[in-house]
């Protein structure tokens, strides 16, 4: 039986199954850090945070990318748009720092051979100053969701290892998801930034159903319940999984991409964070106090 199975493996080597996100945490910590000594920055930033010039070009015409970007000279980055229904072309988006908006159209027109007007070419300006600011309240918004999130954990369960756990495993599914993030070469907007703020309400909320089954409810044994409530996490969190997957197929909104590719990342590292070390946090915690 399957239930028997995971019972083996669990209750003998659960030192070292919690130890691997710890591993995990710690590798993508490193990551982080090397990334901010290199750039001065946690992740690669967008247009919307960084400042500079968000480009739309609606054409029917097929471009590669690498043409587009030695016309423009300075460094961009280039996303292709495409039709839902024929996946065809119908324009581009570029994102572009250190040229003037006037200057990137002349570019444009002159390499490309293309006439743009206001019915096929738009800009999106966003100052250094204006991107900066954005960044700083939306990494204060995620530090008070935290702070919040961890004295919610606090009163609702009023002991400081399974509080300990849940509030770690939140913060493990966030580093790691960063460090994933960076190693992919993504660079996170204002929309990916509230995807984290999301990963908090996904992590916290795995980790309190295990959590309360196993210190509150008293029906059958330990493992039982944690078993249970494991079922029902699982289930939780392979539909959201399937939800982020079935978004990032058919969308074709690159906000949407954005948001469903990070929270699909941190809803795997989750399941590690969730069912392995904050299980054995538990496990350890309820075998000393007797809680059977």
């Amino acid at each position: 039986m399957l239930k028997d199975k995971v019972h083996s493996i669990f209750t003998k080597h659960y030192k070292v199954l919690m130890s691997i996100p710890l591993i995990l945490t710690i590798l993508s910590l490193i990551l982080i850090g090397i990334n901010y000594s290199q750039t001065g920055d946690f992740f690669k930033k967008d247009i919307s945070l960084r400042g500079g010039i968000a480009a739309t070009i609606t054409t029917n015409l097929e471009f590669s990318e690498e043409q587009i970007q030695s016309a423009i000279i300075v460094d961009s980055t280039v996303r292709k748009v495409t039709d839902l229904r024929t996946g065809r072309p119908t324009g581009y988006i570029i994102e572009v720092s250190d040229i003037s908006s006037d200057e990137l159209q002349k570019r444009l027109e002159e390499k490309l051979n293309l006439k743009l007007n206001s019915n096929n070419f738009s800009i999106e300006e966003t100052g250094a100053k204006l991107g900066e600011a954005f960044y700083n309240q939306l990494m204060v918004a995620i530090l008070f969701a935290f702070i919040l999130m961890g004295i919610s954990i606090f009163i609702m369960f009023r002991t400081f290892a399974p509080s300990i756990a849940v509030i770690s495993a939140a913060f493990m599914d966030i580093v790691i998801t960063l460090a994933v993030v960076n190693l992919l070469g993504l660079e996170i907007s204002t929309a990916g930034i509230t995807g984290f703020l999301l990963i908090i309400g996904y992590s916290v909320d795995t980790d309190v159903l295990l959590t309360n089954w196993a210190i509150r409810k008293r029906e059958g044994s330990l493992f039982d319940r944690m078993y249970h409530s494991m079922k029902t996490g699982l289930t939780m969190t392979v539909a959201a999984i399937v939800v982020m997957l079935i978004g990032l197929s058919i969308s074709n909104s690159n906000v949407i991409k954005e948001m469903f590719t990070i929270i699909f990342i941190a809803l795997i590292v989750d399941l590690l964070s969730t069912y392995l070390t904050n299980a054995g946090i538990l496990w350890t915690y309820c075998k000393k106090k007797g809680i059977t």
